[in-house]
């Protein structure tokens, strides 16, 4: 793939903006299509991927037991789950399309090199829902690469787009700084697949104010959301609003971007969490961590400071996934708060009061059990065992920023809508820079990566089929 001694102009028949796993799949689809095929990721080649090089799985219907799969994962189920989360605020035409396409993309994905492993069981959930990348994103992001290179199709890493060339709600061309040149890219049809924009701290600010200065951005540092404003800017349609986002907290130790998936804590449900004051501000066992993980970064971006505080005790120790960094350990609550840096008296005040209210049951932590607790507020409604074997431990818990979803508003082949509402005949999107439609708010397991491969296939196969309209 070509990287180096970039002409002064480029032409070509469908351009990708953005190398994730949506832009991929949309470069793919297209060149099957026989459109000749270009893409511009912005980053290094080894930081190639945006986002999807951290995930690991991707949430998929299927009425019977697949060889990844088991049982079955209804369209119904799936559409109820994501209903739940976003609180009825989606495109429910858009979801229902990806959600049934849903169903093929393990086949495809490995009929162009993809492989998957059987779900992880225990405390995820995730046996019947999601599939796994054998070797995680960045694995999957290798195998589509590498299928893009046997199909022809020409990659540009280091590739800012600076500006787009927009006429009557067509797209004329793109232009470019790669390496340290700047090129102007002409084609047929253009795909957005660039992201979202978290990791514009600036941007952040405006939605989050201050609060945004202690965000954490799990992913990569690339996305800047430059063609989303531009976008904007030239009359495309939005979806959503600037503070929605999937968010989840993550360990306060973790790097300001970039530190992946392995630095989410997964223990919230198998204890209390803590605001800087020592107290409780929600209820911890509300549901399967797959369904209700992603509303924690929300949650601690509302505390005083957008910090709060994991507490377990032994007993808990083993039932979730590892974290990165240790757990602080002390044998006192007192103790374990000091190295916290929170108010010990509080604390223990209110382990002892959680500990009180709770009522007895069959603890499972695989299931919505009916260990509870009584007369609390917040209650705890699941997985409520008293706090009182040591040794104790804590985690410092920040809003750790996935991605954005205000978006690009498109249609059912996903060509983006831009001023008076109505698409554009070339101008296509997909992945977390249009996932808005379908994510008005909240999150679950796996979706993201749902929506940025169905519409990443629906996009690329449409810019070729607008590609040969002009011939």
């Amino acid at each position: 793939m070509a990287e180096a001694n970039e002409p002064q102009s480029l032409v070509t028949d469908v351009l990708i903006i953005g190398g994730g796993n949506a832009g991929l799949c949309a470069a793919i689809c297209a060149r099957d299509q026989g459109a000749r095929v270009l893409v511009l990721e912005s980053s290094p080649r080894e930081y190639r991927g945006g986002n999807s090089r951290y995930t690991r799985n991707m949430r998929c219907m299927h009425d019977a037991p697949t060889a990844v799969l088991t049982d079955s994962y209804t369209e119904a189920e799936y559409i109820a789950d994501l209903q739940r989360v976003t609180k009825g605020r989606m495109n429910e035409q858009l979801a229902r399309m990806a959600v049934r396409d849903s169903a093929t993309l393990p086949a495809w994905l490995t009929s162009i090199g993809a492989r998957f492993q059987p779900s992880l069981r225990g405390t995820l959930q995730l046996g019947r829902t999601n599939a796994f990348f054998l070797g995680g994103g960045k694995a999957l992001i290798n195998s589509e690469y590498a299928a893009a290179e046997r199909k022809g199709v020409q990659v540009f890493y280091d590739a800012e787009v600076i500006d787009l060339e927009i006429e009557d709600d067509r797209f004329r061309s793109a232009r470019a700084r790669i390496g340290n040149r700047e090129v102007t890219v002409r084609a047929k049809a253009v795909v957005l697949a660039s992201g979202g924009f978290e990791s514009n701290l600036e941007w952040l600010k405006e939605a989050w104010g201050k609060r945004a200065d202690n965000f954490i951005v799990r992913g990569t540092s690339y996305n800047q959301g430059k063609i989303l404003k531009l976008m904007l800017a030239k009359g495309a349609q939005q979806v959503g609003d600037a503070t929605q986002c999937h968010a989840v907290a993550i360990d306060a130790r973790s790097p300001k971007f970039d530190g992946g998936i392995v630095t989410r804590l997964d223990c919230v449900p198998l204890g209390i969490v803590v605001n800087r004051f020592g107290a409780r501000f929600y209820d911890e066992g509300e549901d399967f961590w797959p369904k209700r993980y992603a509303i924690w970064g929300r949650l601690v971006a509302n505390q005083p400071d957008q910090i709060a505080y994991a507490i377990i005790d032994s007993k808990s120790v083993g039932r979730f996934m590892p974290s990165v960094f240790p757990a602080l350990k002390a044998n006192t609550l007192h103790d374990l708060a000091a190295q916290l840096d929170l108010p010990g008296a509080q604390v223990a005040a209110t382990v002892r009061q959680f500990n009180a209210a709770v009522r007895g049951g069959t603890f499972n932590h695989t299931v919505l059990d009916d260990c509870c607790t009584s007369g609390l507020t917040p209650p705890k409604s699941h997985w409520a065992l008293p706090i009182d074997t040591p040794p104790f431990l804590g985690y410092p818990l920040r809003p750790g920023i996935t991605f954005t979803y205000l978006g690009l508003q498109v249609d059912d082949v996903a060509r983006v809508r831009m001023s008076g509402g109505n698409p554009s005949l070339n101008i296509f999107a997909a992945g977390e820079i249009m996932a808005g439609n379908i994510l008005g708010e909240g999150y679950v397991a796996g979706v993201g990566m749902m929506i940025g491969t169905a519409f990443g296939r629906i996009a690329g196969k449409g810019a070729a089929i607008q590609c040969s309209k002009q011939i």
